[in-house]
């Protein structure tokens, strides 16, 4: 499995996409659906519509490189009902993602904030 840099964000879009797009064809999906641009450092993440195949596309400051994955036998767990078609995850649940984790079951725990000791 690549590695991506911890500071990139990663967004799902939520909605399938047909695979015979391309870098262009998803770029121009990142900016006009998604309404982020496609140069920011992050990984902006699609799946087709039987959820067997991820393409991933991202600027690594020389150019797009476009990285896919294909499931033999399953299906990508992949967040259907989600108020939003653009998806913002860690970078813990993209790894429970691509080893098949429902990513809206399995959750950490909350984390906590504060600002005294008592």
């Amino acid at each position: 499995m690549m590695r991506w840099s911890a500071s990139c964000s990663i967004y799902l879009h939520r909605d399938p996409v047909d695979f015979r797009k391309a870098i262009n064809g998803l770029a121009v999906i990142v900016a006009e659906q998604m309404a982020l641009s496609p140069y920011d450092p992050a990984l902006f993440v699609f799946c087709n519509k039987n959820r067997s195949q991820l393409k991933v596309l991202y600027w690594d400051e020389t150019g797009f490189a476009l990285w896919q994955k294909r499931l033999e036998k399953d299906k990508f767990k992949w967040p259907k009902k989600h108020s939003s078609s653009t998806v913002v995850i860690s970078h813990e649940q993209w790894g429970w993602l691509l080893r098949g984790f429902n990513l809206s079951d399995f959750k950490p725990h909350s984390r906590l904030f504060f600002t005294a000791v008592s």
